[in-house]
């Protein structure tokens, strides 16, 4: 018998992809103990976005998850996605930061590692799978299946060698953006048994609706080890459904010898839960035939079209998607996958945003171009180079031979708030939401973001308003679009239009209220247009004034007033769809007053910095 493990994505994957990695703690526990009876290879269960989310949404500590897991699934492999040198941030990490995270994700609870680097340059997975080894647990090298005119079969091929050189134990090919056809699986898969003598475990995203039969492929030519989510979340930006997978393998020579009966009942429950979590269902995690142009992640989709949900720019997304393998072509080809997937798909969404190519270039999208990430397998476009970089020379050594040790440093600047080594990993991903993190949990102020109830939102029925309409005031027609409104409850509320194409903001005071079908619908206001924001922040009213090209929260300030800057200085830092874009200066002359500290959040219409023009 050539039995096929599956390992279960429901924990990870499944929910990263179609609710943006919001799923709870608290929601996992319950069904814990029926999924640890069903005997799967592994579990995912932890990694990914899923660190992330806990501590930038859901106000969960990451660690305390990981062991709760643990605790509740006794008998289950719980398995993890790394980043290589990233871990589960978005730079590289010096290797003792590498090598203190990995073992503290085993002594807390992680059994498999999935080692992948986004460049598939292998000198970046080296430390993590040394580490793994350390710790004795399951190394899994990946390969992240691209296509491009630089990528085939023996470049894969010479790619599993190398990471089979390393100690790995199980070889994961990794589609992250659905590529796969069925035939490129099986010729890959068996190039791959040939070459290789380490078990070969394939993970192939549904996007293009071709995953369940790369999977039926990849096993007929020598793959043992797949990957499947449950009903609840699989499908379209997931994975192939994991009932169905069991039932097509059944009374073959790959029965899994797993009971579909059990896989069902946790998928009831999970469908239940997922209700609760509408609010970040995407009308993008379905099907889509264009990935197999735009290469878009399924990890990636829901949160981007959630991202441009909330800066107002969802009618953008089609443009995002064809811009996003242009800019790919630009950085030489990489795969996108994590962080290269969010260093390109954020540039796109700035060069469609912008309506000018790479006017705004990320922070992320410099330290690419400086080697900092790793090779691109392909020479890099040299003009938008030269844009990003100047004359600057990048890096050809491991990008961590650059760093030195961090632990101590990072430890040093957290001490007030730490309580463990883990809560130093922590701030040591994310800086800045991590020491905000442990500040309030400290405090005891932790609260996630809310989850609304479908029920109280429209519990009088269907109802609609206009948000695009012509307003015709002595004669002349106006042409207004809604395109965002501040928060209920407010005084004043402000409400973002745009007249005749040009964005305005309006602020709306409620004189008097009544109740309207139960919702409390104001009948009277006061409109007042303002030359201020609804942060009090002056509107742009000068080729001096300084904004953004998309709301973001300032992580750095790099000017004081009083300093002579030129026209393309750096003067602010953004953090915006969790990468750093340099906001620079829109004139040659004297900076006279700054609007905004740091921690600010910020948006398109306000003017974040005043430079007086020479």
């Amino acid at each position: 018998m050539k039995k096929v493990n599956i390992t279960e994505l429901v924990l990870r994957d499944g929910h990263q992809c179609m609710i943006a990695t919001r799923l709870r703690t608290a929601d996992m526990l319950p069904i814990c103990s029926k999924l640890d009876a069903i005997g799967f290879w592994s579990l995912e269960a932890w990694g990914g976005a899923t660190f992330d989310a806990c501590v930038r949404f859901l106000k969960e500590d990451p660690w305390e998850r990981l062991s709760k897991l643990r605790k509740a699934l006794p008998n289950s492999r719980i398995q993890m996605l790394l980043r290589g040198q990233n871990l589960l941030g978005y730079r590289h990490y010096s290797d003792d930061v590498v090598q203190a995270f990995v073992q503290k994700s085993a002594d807390n609870g992680v059994d498999v590692f999935r080692i992948f680097d986004a460049m598939n340059d292998m000198r970046n997975l080296k430390t993590s799978i040394e580490a793994v080894k350390k710790a004795k647990k399951i190394a899994e090298g990946t390969i992240s299946y691209t296509t491009s005119p630089k990528h085939d079969v023996a470049h894969f091929v010479a790619l599993a060698k190398e990471l089979e050189e390393m100690g790995c134990d199980t070889l994961a090919i990794k589609d992250m953006a659905s590529l796969l056809t069925p035939q490129t699986t099986a010729e890959l898969v068996k190039a791959l048994n040939s070459a290789i003598s380490i078990p070969i475990h394939l993970h192939s995203h549904a996007t293009s609706g071709l995953a369940s039969i790369n999977l039926m492929r990849g096993v007929e030519n020598g793959a043992t080890m797949i990957d499947t989510c449950n009903s609840a979340f699989s499908e379209g930006a997931s994975h192939p459904t994991t009932e169905s997978i069991i039932a097509a393998l059944q009374g073959t020579e790959y029965d899994t010898g797993l009971d579909i009966a059990a896989v069902q009942e946790v998928s009831e429950y999970f469908r239940e839960v997922r209700k609760k979590y509408w609010q970040f269902e995407s009308a993008y995690t379905g099907v889509d035939t264009r990935v197999l142009v735009n290469q878009v992640p399924g990890g990636m989709i829901s949160n981007l079209s959630n991202q441009l949900k909330e800066q107002g720019s969802l009618d953008k997304m089609n443009a995002v998607l064809a811009e996003i393998p242009r800019v790919r072509e630009d950085l030489g080809y990489p795969p996108l996958v994590t962080p290269t997937s969010q260093i390109v798909g954020t540039q796109a969404v700035l060069n469609v945003l912008t309506d000018k190519r790479y006017f705004t270039i990320t922070n992320e999208v410099k330290n690419y171009f400086l080697g900092q990430y790793g090779k691109p397998i392909s020479a890099v476009n040299e003009e938008v180079k030269k844009l990003a970089i100047g004359d600057a020379v990048a890096i050809e050594c491991r990008p961590a031979d650059l760093l030195k040790p961090e632990m101590k440093k990072l430890a040093n600047d957290v001490e007030r708030l730490a309580r463990s080594e883990e809560d130093v990993l922590t701030y040591a991903m994310f800086p800045d939401i991590g020491e905000t993190f442990l500040q309030e949990r400290n405090a005891n102020s932790l609260v996630p973001e809310q989850l609304l109830s479908k029920e109280e939102v429209h519990a009088s029925g269907p109802r609609y308003a206009p948000n695009e309409f012509n307003v015709t005031l002595h004669g002349e027609t106006f042409h207004i679009k809604l395109t965002g409104t501040g928060h209920e409850g407010e005084e004043l509320r402000p409400i973002y239009v745009t007249v005749d194409g040009i964005a305005e903001e309006v602020m709306v005071e409620t004189l008097s209220e009544i109740e309207v079908a139960g919702t409390g619908q104001s009948t009277g206001a006061n409109v007042k247009k303002k030359t201020s924001s609804s942060s009090g922040r002056p509107r742009p009213h000068h080729k001096g004034c300084v904004t953004t090209a998309m709301p973001g929260t300032i992580v750095a300030i790099k000017v004081a007033i009083g300093d002579k800057v030129k026209a393309g200085d750096s003067v602010l830092v953004i953090e915006a769809m969790k990468m750093e874009n340099e906001i620079e200066a829109s004139t040659t002359g004297t900076v006279v007053s700054i609007n905004v500290e740091k921690g600010d959040n910020v948006t398109p219409d306000e003017s974040l910095l005043e430079i007086q023009p020479d």
